[in-house]
């Protein structure tokens, strides 16, 4: 147990044991009623069952979800999720573990060994699903210690949970807290979600692994699938639960051979120059905490999210994507993000996909200027506030970045990311893109790769819209181009077949 969550046991005792407010038998039913789901909790059940509904609010609808967790064993368990739209049937096993997605008619399993810090087994799974950048982190060790009246000091003296007369539950602040059936029904409500859990420890007996009538099999590594679940979980609770340390992270100035990482208006803002090869190994070094964590969010979390939603396994969707946008990028850059992934750790394919993820989804920009500003100075803005429900803005990096033999430029952006959405180089040349349809015309450049050639290539608007003419596009971008020497600014609309212009005052269908 930290030291922290110590201190935080024993100032709980300290605040409860000094307080007169809640009556001595009240507390008594809290205690009795925490103890089932404390016991399923810290393990001293090694059989359960769980069911229940989560309804939770998402862009302001209620989202309900029917639950049914089964515990079999410290190595096997069952977990049904069914919404009116997805649905997910987990079934682990001591020697397999499947990820069913019945209304997409698709099972994937994988086999054999699997990562000790990213294992789905039941016994102690809440260690490795809660990181330190978590709040739920603080009251984790008390959780499980399965001590219900140390849960129910920490609830009413640091909490300060207080007896409802009108629902005969718990308040906590705007929670409402309810146990009923002596402890074996639990419903949490607030204003934009409700839980209702029933535990009992009748279980029946485990379906095999492999029974999975009418889906198609997709066979994957153990590894990688419980890695993409227990990863995903646990970036999530960070998002979800963020920690002070997350929220505020320590502005500690870092430097590396060919790389300088500072804060600057509480930006985080990296420095770099040099080779390919020097760029990415500084970039890794300075950002190793925040580039994992963009990963995590990526392709863990979100990948978990799109592959329930699609049924398609998110990491092939990325790598069959990048199979064919790899021809269109310069080697260069795959030389620094090369060099990026062995600073990091990673495999240096995991970066390489990861690094088109903006060619699967798609942003808000302007240029004002003339007449439309008080000194017809030009500004050019650009809305990044791109997934924040994934926790991006938590590897938000502004790059200063001097290539070897290219234009310097500023690249508004995320740790482990190499390409660029928003930028402007030292020749004052600023370009901001709008994502638009056709997710799949991936037969040409990278729109991240044209943005960033665009800054460290092009000295003028016309060299820029030279760049995207001459070659192969994707999808469907919308862009703004502008030059702060002339003060001139164009519009672009892209699709991989056509490429228009929209000048300053232009109308335009779209508009």
């Amino acid at each position: 147990m930290r030291r922290s969550s110590l201190i935080l046991a024993h100032t709980a005792l300290v605040l409860v044991l000094t307080s007169s407010c809640v009556r001595a038998g009240e507390e008594a039913d809290l205690v009795e009623g925490l103890r089932p789901l404390l016991a399923c909790l810290s393990g001293q059940h090694e059989t359960f069952t769980v069911t229940g509904e989560i309804d939770i609010k998402i862009d302001g609808r209620r989202q309900p979800v029917a639950l049914r967790l089964v515990r079999f064993s410290d190595d096997a368990f069952d977990l049904d999720l069914t919404h009116a739209d997805y649905a997910i049937q987990l079934r682990r096993r001591r020697d397999a573990t499947a990820m069913a997605l019945p209304k997409h008619k698709v099972v994937f399993l994988g086999r054999g060994e699997t990562d000790g810090d990213d294992r789905l087994s039941p016994a102690g799974i809440m260690g490795r699903l809660v990181s330190p950048a978590s709040m739920v982190s603080v009251y984790m060790p008390i959780l499980q210690s399965g001590d219900p009246n140390t849960v129910a000091l920490l609830l009413t003296g640091i909490l300060k949970a207080r007896p409802d007369p009108v629902s005969g539950g718990w308040k906590i602040g705007d929670v409402s807290l309810q146990l009923s059936n002596q402890g074996r029904t639990l419903q949490i409500v607030t204003k934009d979600f409700r839980i209702r859990l029933v535990i009992s420890q009748v279980v029946s007996g485990p379906l095999n692994v492999d029974d999975w009538p009418g889906l198609k099999r997709v066979p994957l590594g153990r590894a990688e699938l419980e890695r993409q679940l227990a990863r995903g979980v646990r970036r999530a609770l960070e998002v979800l639960a963020p920690s002070p340390g997350l929220m505020s992270p320590p502005q500690k100035v870092k430097r590396v051979a060919h790389g300088e990482l500072r804060w600057i208006g509480g930006q985080r803002v990296a420095l770099l120059h040099g080779t390919p090869e020097q760029i990415g190994e500084a970039h890794g070094q300075l950002l190793k905490t925040e580039a994992i964590r963009c990963i995590d969010s990526v392709l863990y979390s979100f990948g978990t999210v799109e592959t329930i939603r699609s049924g398609q396994w998110f990491r092939h969707k990325l790598a069959g994507a990048y199979a064919r946008l790899e021809p269109h990028i310069p080697e260069r850059h795959k030389r620094e993000t090369r060099a990026m992934a062995k600073a990091l750790g990673i495999e240096p394919e995991l970066a390489e996909t990861l690094n088109v993820f903006p060619e699967l989804f798609h942003c808000s920009g302007f240029a004002v200027f003339g007449t439309a500003t008080s000194s017809g100075k030009l500004y050019h803005g650009r809305v990044l506030d791109y997934m924040t429900t994934i926790g991006l803005q938590d590897a938000a990096t502004i790059f200063i970045v001097a290539p070897e033999g290219k234009i310097a430029f500023v690249n508004v952006g995320y740790a482990a990311f190499i390409g660029c959405v928003s930028g402007m180089n030292a020749k004052s040349i600023s370009l901001g893109e709008m994502g638009g349809r056709g997710e799949g015309q991936w037969d040409g450049v990278p729109m991240a790769t044209l943005m960033r050639r665009a800054l460290e290539e092009c000295d003028s608007l016309d060299d820029v819209k030279a760049l995207w003419k001459n070659s192969p596009r994707t999808c469907e971008y919308y862009y703004v181009f502008a030059d702060g020497k002339t003060n001139q600014v164009v519009g672009v609309a892209a699709t991989p077949e056509s490429l228009e212009f929209i000048l300053p005052g232009q109308g335009h269908q779209l508009l």
